[in-house]
């Protein structure tokens, strides 16, 4: 399947991107490299010098602009060649990298692969629980190989942690009460579990007294491609959900090609919780970093090897009641896609 194009997709964390530094990744089978110009501003280029196919991305940076490892071009942040220092330094026509649209917000670097005349900022999903001015963030990133979209359905359908997370386990998931809501385009999975005795790691982080009881939530939101956000939630049975505590995670995908994935997740407490919220936000992200490398990774990679190249619906996949989210999240990506192809054409 084509990627979508006209869409915001997440580069990397900001603090990845250090002043003077080069960043380099592949998403959508192009090679791309991130760098801050003199004003610390973001700027993405193709990662390939135009001269010689060299990667710039193994060049330096030179006050704010890059310059090729192989000969010497220089070039901005709009992807022009301001330098050659060859000959008389006149600058060739064709001295031109293609450049992308980058924002910076919620300490999230987002880059637009398609049209830049429609790169609207104002289409950026709202993370600002990621907002580190405002939130205790652990933050982390991984490979998976496999496509996005089977990492899209793993986190629309929760009821696989009752079986791969033991951490997190408790046969109250099967029991919940499952939602799939749509509020334009963007999709909501809800899960509301009633009397659960939740694991000691959870107790601890929902602030819930060990060996009671608690109802406890799990929302979804996801927005095309596959940005996803996870309010999980706790309080004690039979009292109101504005008493318990809330976890927010983010959980984004941007594909690196059709089998595999890069994966940037984060979980964020209060500041108003001080130096614990701080505790927490360390103590959290290295736990789940661990999860996700040691069960989900394995579970998803294994099955992407099952899979082989089938195309997802050919393989005529057996549809529970708690796919649903999933399944509406495929069929709107895939009617988006359509039309952008349509229109292209």
């Amino acid at each position: 399947m084509p990627y979508l194009r006209n869409t915001w997709y997440m580069f990397g964390w900001a603090p990845e991107l250090a002043a003077g530094k080069l960043l380099a990744r592949t998403l959508l089978d192009e090679r791309i490299v991130m760098f801050r110009d003199r004003e610390g501003q973001p700027c993405a280029l193709t990662d390939r010098c135009p001269h010689r196919f060299a990667p710039l991305s193994l060049g330096k940076l030179y006050d704010g602009v890059v310059q090729c490892p192989y000969h010497g071009l220089r070039f901005d942040g709009t992807g022009q060649c301001v330098h050659n220092p060859h000959g008389n330094g006149a600058i060739p026509k064709a001295a031109v990298v293609n450049s992308y649209p980058v924002v910076e917000r919620y300490s999230v670097l987002w880059i637009w692969m398609g049209d830049p005349a429609k790169a609207d900022s104002a289409l950026i999903p709202d993370y600002s629980f990621t907002d580190p001015e405002q939130w205790y963030v652990g933050s982390g990133t991984l490979l998976i190989n496999v496509n996005y979209e089977l990492e899209t359905d793993n986190i629309l359908d929760l009821s696989h942690i009752e079986f791969l997370h033991p951490l997190f386990a408790t046969d109250a998931v099967r029991r919940g009460k499952i939602q799939c809501v749509q509020e334009g385009s963007t999709i909501w999975s809800k899960r509301f579990m009633t009397q659960d005795l939740l694991p000691d790691f959870l107790a601890h982080n929902f602030n819930i007294p060990p060996g009671h009881l608690a109802d406890r939530w799990l929302d979804v939101r996801w927005n095309a491609p596959a940005c996803m956000a996870l309010w999980a939630g706790a309080v004690a049975s039979g009292q109101p959900r504005e008493q318990g505590t809330v976890v927010q995670q983010a959980h984004i995908f941007a594909p690196q090609n059709q089998g595999s994935t890069h994966y940037f997740f984060s979980i964020s407490f209060p500041r108003s919780m001080g130096p614990m919220g701080e505790q927490l936000a360390r103590e959290s992200i290295a736990v789940l970093e661990q999860v996700f490398r040691e069960e989900d990774k394995p579970i998803l990679e294994a099955q992407a090897r099952a899979m082989g190249d089938a195309e997802f619906w050919s393989l005529k996949p057996l549809l529970l009641r708690s796919d649903t989210a999933a399944v509406s999240a495929r069929r709107q990506l895939a009617e988006l896609i359509e039309a952008e192809s349509a229109h292209a054409h």
